[in-house]
């Protein structure tokens, strides 16, 4: 879905922005996965003017390389919705863990069992701060290929191949739900002992630790800045999105957002193939300038 008209739908101003939080796939990327040259230079524009851009993403760390070029200032990025904070700075292959908020074995176990009885059929990948493991029937929906082939109990056992690095997150799939059902299927099987969300528009969830998403990540890394909710603006497009966009004081749902992100943001922008961030970021820059 594409906005119909060229300007962002923009909230009411508040304090003035110290830090932008921007999603990537969907949001800041354009869909052939480019950062185009217009939102190149909105966000060297912003960090000039003195405000923080964090990058906040479900990308595990190894995925940055697109956005690593881009980072100034402090370097850091939000990955995993939210179970590790990186530093870029090392660039391509070397990026630093700064903080990692990893998903218990115990309760992944319990997430996969609980999933597995309500949705027959489901198939598991997890994911590591280095590395990338799936069971056998899992798709190849990813850019990698997989370090390890096994069954999800298997993977997770504390003395399994993947025991030796923290689990930031596991990937479930299924080949016939509906997104969105699955969603909420999974979340009233699983309840309290992991975070679901999704950010694919297949039947693939991503479940993390209990009260980790970007949102609280986020909160975080502005709690170590002494930056308050309100002075910072978020753009998402999917339902990992949603906690973020309503804790920050000003949010943007993109264009071609999900009806939940829509739902959640105080205003609307552009498609990411429009340069939806960077037309909110352009505007942000004029009132900072008048104010």
């Amino acid at each position: 879905m594409t906005s119909a008209t060229r300007q962002p739908e923009t909230p009411a101003p508040t304090v003035p922005p110290r830090l932008i939080a921007t999603d990537l796939d969907g949001t800041l990327l354009r869909d052939d996965q480019s950062v185009s040259v217009r939102t190149v230079a909105a966000l060297a524009a912003a960090e000039e003017a003195g405000i923080e851009v964090f990058f906040v993403t479900g990308r595990p760390a190894r995925w940055m390389d697109v956005v690593s070029e881009h980072v100034h200032g402090h370097g850091l990025a939000i990955c995993g919705n939210g179970a590790a904070v990186v530093d870029l700075h090392g660039g391509p292959g070397a990026h630093r863990f700064v903080k990692v908020r990893e998903l218990a074995r115990e309760n992944a176990l319990d997430a996969v069992r609980l999933l597995r009885a309500a949705a027959p059929g489901t198939v598991y990948a997890v994911e590591q701060t280095y590395g990338f493991h799936q069971e056998p029937e899992y798709p190849k929906l990813h850019m990698e290929i997989p370090d390890t082939l096994e069954p999800a109990e298997k993977l997770l056992a504390p003395d399994g191949v993947a025991a030796a690095e923290p689990v930031l997150k596991i990937l479930a799939y299924h080949p016939e739900i509906d997104p969105d059902a699955f969603l909420a299927t999974a979340r009233i099987a699983v309840g309290g002992r992991a975070t679901i969300t999704r950010s694919s528009p297949s039947a693939l969830l991503e479940i993390s630790g209990p009260g980790v998403s970007k949102a609280s990540t986020l909160a975080l890394c502005c709690a170590e800045r002494g930056i308050s909710h309100e002075e910072v603006v978020a753009f998402g497009d999917m339902p990992n999105d949603v906690e973020m966009l309503t804790w920050a004081g000003r949010s943007y749902a993109m264009g071609n957002a999900h009806p939940d992100v829509i739902a959640a943001a105080s205003g609307r922008t552009v498609a990411n193939n429009e340069d939806g961030v960077a037309v909110v970021i352009e505007q942000l820059l004029m009132e900072h300038q008048q104010s």
